[in-house]
């Protein structure tokens, strides 16, 4: 498993809308009324970053369930017209939520081979859960109950939303940090080259804190697991939600989706792998599977 398949997809949505967002507004000047005779307006720019910073956490959220299933190519399942396979998945999640409290999501389905599941939505009751036919096919009942719970987890925990809150302070920062730094640059340099290297700068430093900063959402989103984990156990059982982390577990060789990187930042496992882990949206299936064992 490459190292891009454990960042979430929320955090690539993000980066690409941050990114389209600094240049758009660096090219179109909004940093100039920033800028005063004696130096940086911060109170200024402070509010023009918080304002852009969460704008541009809060498209990600709310497209995030579009695009997964244009990503993902997820088949919604109708109850007028599911199949009896399709009907057995959506009454168990229909059971699960219940069972939580939370408003009926919708269920999808999508063709890959690999054992996936995902639960996205900007809220509790506009959410979507899909699960893999790869899951479908290698799980059995008490294993499917688990991620399914684990998956309504996360939606009645708002995790979708935490984070992007978490996110969107991210956002604020690396761009705040971007401008300062873009104008101290300007200002080393003569006076006809300052706007260009103030806009090179700008966009080249976005990019690279937004990319930095995910490493702080993904470590969230690790201690948002657990908590969905613990979650998926008071549902459906902690035995359940055992036996599919360990199913998981067993499958080491997991048969490649040939749609490959395009929808990695989906799957439901990770492991570990230095500095790179640091990006994951998972912990380890090991350290999961043991929380579970010691939770009271």
């Amino acid at each position: 498993m490459t190292w891009i398949k454990r960042i979430g997809f929320f955090l690539l949505t993000n980066i690409l809308i941050m990114t389209t967002i600094s240049i758009v507004t660096t090219l179109l000047g909004s940093m100039g009324f920033s800028i005063r005779a004696f130096g940086l307006d911060l109170t200024r720019l402070i509010v023009f970053c918080l304002m852009w910073g969460m704008a541009g956490s809060f498209i990600s959220l709310l497209i995030s369930k579009m695009m997964a299933k244009w990503t993902m190519g997820v088949k919604v399942i109708d109850p007028k017209q599911a199949s009896a396979h399709e009907m057995d998945v959506y009454r168990r999640v229909q059971s699960l939520a219940q069972r939580a409290h939370l408003p009926m999501p919708e269920v999808g389905i999508y063709d890959s081979p690999e054992v996936n599941a995902f639960a996205t939505g900007p809220s509790k009751s506009n959410a979507l859960v899909a699960v893999s036919t790869g899951l479908l096919n290698r799980m059995n009942t008490q294993e499917l109950e688990g991620v399914l719970a684990h998956e309504l987890s996360h939606v009645a925990n708002g995790d979708m939303v935490t984070l992007t809150l978490i996110q969107g302070v991210v956002n604020s920062f690396a761009m705040f940090i971007s401008r300062i730094i873009a104008y101290v640059a300007s200002n080393a340099v003569k006076e006809e080259m300052a706007q260009l290297v103030r806009i090179v700068v700008t966009i080249a430093l976005d990019i690279v804190f937004s990319i930095l900063g995910s490493m702080a959402v993904a470590y969230f989103s690790r201690q948002r697991e657990f908590r969905a984990d613990a979650g998926g156990a008071k549902l459906a059982g902690r035995e359940s939600m055992i036996s599919a982390l360990e199913s998981l577990r067993q499958m080491v060789e997991m048969p490649e989706d040939p749609r490959g990187e395009a929808i990695a930042s989906f799957k439901i496992s990770s492991n570990k792998g230095g500095f790179l882990s640091l990006f994951a949206t998972h912990p380890a299936l090991e350290d999961r599977i043991l929380a579970l064992k010691q939770m009271r």
